[in-house]
């Protein structure tokens, strides 16, 4: 199960530092904050796929956010 935390927040972090880093470009400044936080992202989505034995399906990530953010909320 943190697995799963892993997955989804390192998903979210890398999809944040996206729009991050086309602000940077487009002000003509150097992405650092973008690329900081992509590393990041990176590294936890690794870290889920490496602690998971079985690895992650891209058809069960829906099914992961949902379980996250149903324990979350719980």
């Amino acid at each position: 199960m943190q697995s799963d935390y892993f997955l989804v927040f390192g998903l979210i972090v890398a999809a944040f530092s996206i729009p991050a880093a086309f602000s940077a470009f487009s002000d003509s400044r150097p992405p650092r904050a973008a690329a900081i936080a992509i590393m990041i992202g990176g590294a936890m989505v690794l870290i889920a796929f490496l602690s998971k034995p079985s690895g992650y399906q891209p058809q069960q990530i829906p099914e992961v956010f949902a379980r996250v953010f149903a324990s979350i909320v719980r």
